[in-house]
């Protein structure tokens, strides 16, 4: 079972998390299938930049998120584009209306090249 779950990153006392896709027994800054975003707690709003085009990709492939990366989708609004997702909305608009949120949030944006 694969879960969406957090990557402790940086140096000691200094916590920076990668949110990644992983699979259920692997340790947490062991082996994971896929990068979807970044997590900052330290800076004040916290940073939070997340792939929702892969989020939702693999949440429709049945990946769960742990309960610290449900709560930071929640807190970003992805939890709730995914529900509209289910529903039948483009994905095409939900990522849009999310780099829009971003934008207002005042984070630059950041655009992925694939």
């Amino acid at each position: 079972m694969v879960r969406i779950r957090l990557r402790r990153i940086g140096l000691k006392g200094q916590p920076t998390y990668r949110i990644v896709a992983a699979d259920k027994e692997s340790p947490r800054d062991g082996r994971f299938l896929e990068i979807l975003g970044v997590y900052n707690p330290r800076t004040n709003p916290a940073t939070i930049h997340i792939k929702e085009d892969r989020v939702f990709h693999w949440m429709k492939n049945g990946a769960l998120p742990t309960e610290s990366v449900a709560q930071i989708f929640k807190t970003s609004g992805t939890q709730a584009r995914f529900d509209r997702f289910k529903k039948g909305e483009a994905l095409e608009t939900l990522v849009a209306e999310a780099a829009q949120a971003e934008a207002a949030r005042g984070a630059p944006v950041k655009t992925r090249k694939d």
